[in-house]
């Protein structure tokens, strides 16, 4: 370390949750008190240099929605540099928001800075619990070079102080942090927290005791002469006398140089004096592994789980439905509408910070939350509607005229990146009658659904299934023209679709002909049992499941296992209730029905009813009002007990590859954990789950610091256990939250529901709605594999699971585009995931998105495209980075997320 005078940057800032312990409205007011006082602060003391309010834009929208008049003026504090802004929309929870989540927020953070006049270049991660391993390459894509973070590396103890231990990953606050590409960026941990510099006195006596104290705490942990000091906390008010503080401590202590900083300015010095080779390196996921678990607050994957549940079924709508399909309407001439997607994006995003989607906040808070996901989902679903409608009436369905009249068209849409089988629900309206023509209630009822037979364009016959056959309400609202009212026979109709080709669609039709006489073979054939050319699912007395992989002819046995068991932590962690054995359903009598079975689908139903405490003995309630720490409690679950029973759907299609599995149960039981367990009896040392941009490897064995009986962790759309023979993958639609258990079968333990009645933390915050009581349900799949071989595959099948098909019915016409038609044609491995389609956030391009998921280089073969002209490489922000020239095949290097350009050549706009 060089012997230059060290220099001690003093940063300015708030860590502003917008609400957690108070409700949004109530932190939202102290906001407005806390911005008022900033710009009297800057207005009237020029030596308080800058404020770096928090790296979230949304703070000045919500300023702005009290104080709009204040508009101008914060924007010339941002350009003049008093103000740092960005690069986030929102300080998200990282691992409990998608991989785009992370990136929109990123896109649309940096778009409104930029709007402001200034971007705060750095990636600022100061409360995240835990950091996604592909952050470096998500920055460095985006122009940011370094990171700071609070937590993830160092064991940190109370009020997050970092502790001492036998080994962690760096001795010093910076390193040098590497993403499983081989992309780096600087990191920065708050070692003694982001509050090390709050409220730094005045008066002499009082700075000197302070000042000894941090100097040697920062000097502990700094690799450079540049100590970074943090002047704010959660919620801190400006310090108004701090030029005069720092005017004291100058005066103290001479031999330093106190800098009143910003981000920019610390990091640039850092980048002056440090060489990143004489850091230490630290590789992907930052999850606070080297700890003794206690405090990584990673059980906020399971708390109130039905937020996570509506967020990922958002997230996906917007990602996975609407953006592809509007931007399949772009190419052929429709308008984008970015403003509706950025409107139904941001209102997500405000559900995405940390103590909102984690789950850890007051009850108020977390109603909220349901009516923004509300808000969301009404806005893109009204968007992908009309977008369907439009695509709709492009569709050409004369092929299905030769069938006569009573021919009713549908379009079937599959906008993920893979050719994609499986089955299709939907709605039909066989007849309908208008009120403006007179409605005769009897025809429509008496309508016959008898004589259809359902067709693809080719002819080809498939097999149906008819359900919630009604006479229903319902009306059009069109453009030019008042609301028009009818009557319609409606049915919900199911069948199987097949190899329907990546972002495309198909058209079926039901039609008047004659059936055709096929002996076709139901899918339950003896009984308790489902069986198609992959799979046989034996479902055993207990309601376990013994599947038959025919492929490897390996079984896997008591999968779909229940385990209850207390929980006298918090919302942000998992504290089993003390002499608390699990009740499992393992010797529990199940009642098992067939309740459809079909030639395509068979459904079971899988009833359990057994008995499980009724919460935690009264002395948790005494021990959460004393503020006794959740690892120190004593309270066992209470000796009366509740009936609890839960209904579990089993589904195989004719093709098949997964079991999928429907939870439904009403929860009457308080302070307690709901896990399925699947025993794999797979013999490996690790697993892989997936996460942001990557499907992470992490061993099933902790760390040796590591004490917490539970050693649960985070998950996106899967966890999957293999060896090079046989594999075992479990999908899930919000579940968050699973555990390998360090047992003898290596167990996958997938959180269906955690209860509990309090927020934990810094004092006693009462949520009895955290006790998530009344209905609940769950969705997974279970997908036997042949291992390591076939991951790859079962990964893309998995990340299918999540996305619908979309259908919109349409009449038989004429139409510009063929009744089956690809929008976009790529061809590559399975080791590349396909993850975004959409048109440019600041631009009218469209971009691809992929990555990979494996360590070898790997191509996409892009096929040529009739409405695209030009293609590049681009970012995650949807910057140029260069051209194609004369190739359509494109590198994708180990895990690299490659963004694709392609400047459209469209149609005009209708």
């Amino acid at each position: 370390m060089s012997n230059q005078k060290k220099t001690i940057h003093i940063i300015s800032h708030t860590h502003w949750d917008r609400e957690w312990y108070l409700p949004y409205e109530k932190h939202h007011y102290l906001l407005i008190e806390f911005m008022d006082q900033l710009i009297d602060t800057l207005d009237n003391d020029p030596q308080f240099k800058s404020f770096h309010l928090d790296g979230q834009t949304i703070i000045l929208d919500d300023y702005l929605q009290v104080r709009p008049e204040k508009k101008d003026k914060i924007k010339q504090l941002i350009e003049d540099g008093r103000i740092h802004v960005g690069p986030w929309y929102v300080l998200q929870d990282e691992f409990l928001t998608s991989s785009e989540s992370n990136i929109r927020n990123l896109q649309y953070g940096m778009k409104d800075a930029a709007k402001w006049g200034n971007v705060s270049k750095i990636g600022y991660f100061p409360d995240s619990f835990g950091n996604m391993g592909q952050a470096p390459q998500i920055l460095a894509q985006a122009g940011i070079k370094h990171a700071a973070f609070g937590r993830g590396v160092k064991p940190t103890g109370f009020n997050n102080l970092v502790s001492e231990a036998a080994s962690y990953e760096s001795p010093y606050s910076e390193m040098r942090w590497q993403a499983p590409d081989g992309s780096e960026v600087t990191g920065i941990l708050f070692a003694n927290w982001y509050c090390n510099g709050n409220e730094i006195p005045v008066e002499k006596d009082a700075a000197k005791k302070y000042w000894d104290g941090h100097i040697e705490a920062m000097e502990t942990y700094a690799a450079s002469n540049h100590l970074l000091m943090l002047n704010g906390c959660d919620h801190q008010p400006v310090q108004t006398d701090l030029s005069a503080a720092i005017q004291v401590a100058e005066e103290l202590y001479p031999e330093y140089r106190f800098v009143h900083s910003n981000f920019n300015e610390y990091v640039e010095a850092l980048d002056d004096q440090l060489s990143t080779q004489d850091l230490k390196e630290v590789k992907g996921e930052l999850r606070s592994q080297h700890t003794d678990g206690w405090g990584t607050l990673v059980n906020t994957a399971s708390s109130r789980v039905y937020l996570k549940q509506m967020n990922q079924e958002v997230q996906t709508l917007l990602e996975k439905e609407v953006e592809p399909l509007a931007t399949f309407g772009y190419l052929l001439g429709e308008k984008y509408d970015k403003d509706i997607l950025e409107y139904a994006w941001k209102t997500l995003m405000q559900n995405h910070p940390h103590d909102s989607i984690c789950g850890c906040s007051v009850d108020e808070v977390h109603r909220e939350m349901v009516t923004r996901f509300e808000k969301s989902k009404h806005m893109a679903e009204s968007y992908k509607q009309e977008t369907l409608k439009k695509l709709g009436a492009k569709i050409d369905s004369s092929v299905f005229t030769n069938y006569g009249e009573n021919v009713l068209p549908f379009v079937v849409f599959n906008t993920t990146g893979r050719d994609k089988t499986g089955v299709v629900t939907m709605e039909v309206d066989f007849t309908k009658s208008y009120f403006a023509d007179g409605v005769n209630r009897k025809a429509i009822e008496n309508f016959s659904l008898e004589e259809y037979c359902l067709v693809d364009a080719d002819g080809k016959e498939y097999a149906y299934q008819l359900e919630d056959v009604e006479v229903v309400f319902d009306y059009d609202l069109p453009k030019h023209q008042f609301r028009q009212p009818y009557l319609a026979k409606r049915a919900k109709v199911t069948f199987e679709a097949m190899d329907i080709p990546a972002l495309s669609h198909a058209t079926f039709a039901f039609v008047m002909t004659k059936k055709k006489e096929v002996a076709e073979e139901k899918i339950a054939t003896e009984q308790n049992v489902m069986e198609n050319q992959k799979l046989r699912v034996e479902i055993q007395d207990n309601g376990s499941l013994t599947i038959l992989d025919k492929e490897t002819n390996e079984s896997f046995t008591n999968l779909l296992l229940y385990e209850d068991t207390g929980d006298i932590g918090n919302e942000y962690m998992y504290k089993g209730a003390n002499d608390d054995l699990p009740i499992t359903t393992e010797n529990v009598a199940a009642q098992i029905e067939l309740i459809e079975n079909t030639s395509f689908r068979a459904t079971y139903l899988i009833t359990h009813q057994f008995e499980i405490p009724e919460s935690a003995e009264a002395l948790l309630d005494k021990e959460q009002k004393e503020l006794v720490w959740f690892t120190a409690r004593q309270a066992k679950r209470a000796k009366k007990t509740v009936l609890f029973t839960i209904q579990t759907k089993v589904s195989l299609d004719r093709n098949g590859t997964g079991v999928e599995v429907d939870v439904q149960y009403e929860n009457h039981a308080k302070d307690h954990r709901l896990r399925v367990l699947f025993p794999t009896q797979i013999q490996s040392n690790a697993h892989e789950a997936d996460a942001i941009f990557e499907v992470a490897t992490r061993p099933n064995q902790p760390a040796k610091e590591w004490t917490n009986p539970d050693y649960s962790q985070h998950q996106q759309a899967f966890v999957s256990m293999h060896d090079e023979n046989r594999g075992l993958l479990i999908a899930n639609k919000g579940l968050n939250e699973y555990e390998v258990l360090r047992d003898d079968a290596n167990t996958i333990a997938i959180t269906l529901l955690r209860a509990t009645g309090e927020l934990g933390d810094w004092g006693y915050f009462p949520t009895p709605e955290a006790q998530c009581l009344g209905k609940q349900t769950a969705s997974f799949k279970i997908y036997p594999y042949r291992g390591e071989a076939c991951k790859t595959s079962v990964y893309q099948q998995a990340y299918q699971y999540q996305v619908p098909f979309s259908t919109i019915q349409i009449p038989v016409q004429n139409g510009e585009v063929a009744c089956d038609y690809q929008y976009v044609s790529y061809m590559t491995t399975d080791n590349i995931v396909q993850s975004s389609l959409k048109v440019g956030t600041k631009t009218d391009d469209i971009f691809l998105r992929f990555f990979n998921v494996t360590d070898e280089k790997e191509i996409i073969e892009m096929a040529p495209q009739p409405f695209i002209e030009v293609i590049y490489e681009s970012n995650v922000i949807e910057e140029k980075v260069k051209m194609f020239l004369n190739t359509n095949k494109i590198d994708l290097q180990k895990y690299e997320i490659k963004s694709i350009g392609c400047i459209p050549n469209r149609k005009k706009e209708s």
